[in-house]
């Protein structure tokens, strides 16, 4: 924290080992692999909420107490090892004191009076460099009661990742929320992607009584692409792990994730993302991917200076959520606990376009050929089988090594389709990160009603400009869409 900043950092005790002896009462649950490898790294989740009243905090403790613990065992329980050594950490459930989970931090006013926007971005980078408390769940609520720009008051809810991922954590959200609309009723969530299995689901062979040899000729050619597309993918990422690296940019990391992270976050219109996406006949999340290649690449040459037609290939590591897609729709019977994610290596380059829809274009067909492999699936069983067999240290390393040597962490969480009321307060926004990742830039997107919210954590330090680069995010938005408007006027004329 700047001395300047006009924040006392609260005093937290340094993490703990834990005996089991003092909770072998309660109820067990073993930490998954993911969460363990989360666990060795030490990746933090961050959730900032803009309230759109002044903070009631009796209020919001209630609901902390009555909804959020309750339908989460995560949030109280502890994590246990019997053996250092040799010994596998599961969840221990035990007596959770809420007020030891809620902080309000002491805020100079001055600082609040003449910038109250830097004094949340000052405070939420302090929590980056501040440990937290082993002996008890891990997760804590900071309440920042000033008036921002964008709402009344400030929510900060930090908790290790091995905890639960971000999708984990908001299905609890969406369990213990009510629609700000309508109270009677829970909020929707955005409805459900066209297809209903796995991103690399099989196409379903065509009848041959239809006598079309032609469709089955392309059903078994589908196969033939989807094993060639996994041997290249898995040769790329034993490359990866062993000695394949990105070319050193302005976005290399340089301290491997030790030093604090800054989050910054913009507004971006939904509706701009689906008329790209429209106009395109992808997905959002190939908008998203274009997006974030176009703005780097605005940053890139203009801190840089160099020649506007050099082409500068990196690859960002982009998490995805192995979930059924239809757990989205189930989260009021069930809320989804643990980490359950994969991921994969995603190029993308830096580059300067013409038409600013060719950014969009490389992402599509990047994206598809991923859809077309096994890639997705591999990584997920293959680290498991790592954790399983070789320990969650081996893990952690070939973790790190894919964080060191892609540029950026990239990922899209699925939020709200409409605002929410949490703990009695309406939600005017919410944005989610993380901290503890290998990158010096990670980018997380997350929709929650007509907006979507794009959000950096940047290494503080390296990118003291990092507003200028969510600049570039919305600037990048801006173009695409007059770009893709002026595509649907054309593609409308020449029909008539």
């Amino acid at each position: 924290m700047t001395a300047d900043s006009g924040i006392r950092s609260p005093n937290r005790p340094l993490s703990c080992l834990v005996s089991p002896a003092e909770t072998t009462e309660w109820a067990e649950d073993p930490m998954s692999p993911t969460g363990r490898v989360m666990e060795d790294v030490g990746v933090y989740i961050v959730l900032v909420m803009g309230l759109g009243m002044r903070l009631d905090l009796p209020v919001y403790r209630n609901g902390i107490e009555t909804e959020l613990i309750t339908r989460f065992p995560r949030f109280r329980s502890i994590q246990v090892i019997d053996d250092p050594k040799n010994g596998k950490p599961r969840w221990v459930q035990t007596t959770v004191n809420v007020d030891d989970h809620i902080i309000v931090p002491t805020i100079d006013p001055a600082a609040v009076a003449s910038d109250p926007e830097k004094v949340v971005e000052d405070y939420m980078a302090s929590l980056s460099m501040l440990p937290m408390d082993r002996s008890r769940p891990l997760w804590e609520f900071h309440f920042l009661d000033f008036p921002t720009s964008e709402a009344t008051s400030t929510v900060v809810l930090r908790l290790h990742h091995s905890i639960g991922d971000a999708m984990s954590v908001m299905t609890l959200l969406m369990a213990s929320s009510r629609s700000t609309a309508d109270p009677a009723r829970l909020p929707a969530m955005p409805p459900p992607p066209r297809r209903t299995g796995a991103i690399y689901q099989r196409r379903p062979r065509p009848p041959l009584s239809a006598g079309n040899y032609l469709a089955l000729l392309a059903w078994v050619w589908s196969y033939f692409v989807l094993a060639w597309n996994t041997l290249v993918e898995a040769t790329l990422l034993a490359a990866t792990m062993l000695f394949l690296g990105d070319p050193h940019t302005m976005f290399a990391s340089l301290d491997g994730g030790h030093r604090g992270r800054r989050f910054v976050h913009r507004s971006l219109r939904l509706d701009d993302v689906k008329l790209i996406k429209t106009v395109m006949n992808c997905t959002i999340n190939d908008v998203l991917v274009g997006v974030t290649s176009a703005a780097l690449s605005q940053y890139y040459f203009r801190k840089s200076g160099d020649n506007i037609t050099k082409r500068v290939c990196l690859r960002s590591f982009v998490t995805v959520n192995v979930r059924p897609v239809s757990s989205r729709q189930t989260y009021v019977t069930k809320v989804e606990t643990g980490n359950r994610l994969s991921g994969l290596v995603c190029p993308f380059h830096i580059a300067l376009h013409h038409d600013p829809l060719e950014y969009v274009r490389k992402a599509k067909k990047i994206m598809n050929r991923k859809k077309s492999s096994f890639e997705v699936m591999m990584t997920q069983v293959v680290g498991e089988f790592v954790v399983k067999y070789f320990g969650v240290k081996t893990g952690a390393i070939i973790y790190r090594l894919f964080g060191t040597r892609t540029t950026i962490n990239l990922s899209n969480v699925v939020g709200p389709a409409e605002h929410i009321t949490l703990c009695g307060h309406p939600i005017a926004f919410m944005a989610t990160s993380a901290y503890g990742l290998p990158q010096a830039i990670s980018v997380h997107y997350i929709n929650y009603g007509k907006t979507i919210k794009v959000i950096l954590a940047v290494d503080d330090a390296q990118f003291k400009d990092c507003h200028q680069l969510l600049d570039d995010f919305a600037e990048s938005i801006r173009l695409m869409k007059g770009a893709a408007g002026l595509k649907m006027l054309t593609t409308l004329t020449q029909n008539d």
